[in-house]
């Protein structure tokens, strides 16, 4: 027997979403002083608002030695092609910050390839974010 999946109202048309920790260590000026974490999240909001996918902030994602972690979320399309949540650790620098926003532009996870230098960069995330997702 398949499990068929049907979405309905906004998740029909849910757009590639980045998820941007800005927790203890994440953003944390004092114990990043080399990076522009404000430049960052402006750049990756405005490239949001060009490309039409989201962007949006929370605090703690778990991995602080990784600093900084964006997640990759799929739109609903690139969900139903079989894309999943990535992780992205040590996102802290210009060229880094540019990627993720050429993946996300191109429509991110199941529906564009990440750039090959992007994916060494990808992290496991923390044991009860896995959990969490298979519910």
């Amino acid at each position: 027997m398949s499990t068929r999946t049907f979405l309905i109202g906004a998740a029909r048309e849910r757009p590639c979403t980045l998820v941007v920790c800005r927790g203890c260590c994440c953003g944390d000026p004092r114990k990043h002083p080399g990076t522009d974490h404000a430049w960052q999240l402006e750049r990756l909001r405005a490239a949001g608002s060009e490309h039409g996918f989201q962007v949006r902030t929370t605090d703690c994602l778990g991995p602080c030695d990784q600093a900084n972690v964006i997640v990759v979320q799929p739109s609903a399309a690139g969900r139903r092609a079989g894309g999943r949540a990535t992780w992205v650790g040590f996102a802290m620098d210009d060229d880094c910050t540019e990627e993720i926003v050429q993946w996300a532009a191109a429509g991110g996870p199941g529906l564009a390839r990440p750039p090959v230098t992007l994916e060494l960069q990808f992290i496991q995330p923390p044991r009860d974010a896995r959990v969490r997702s298979r519910r």
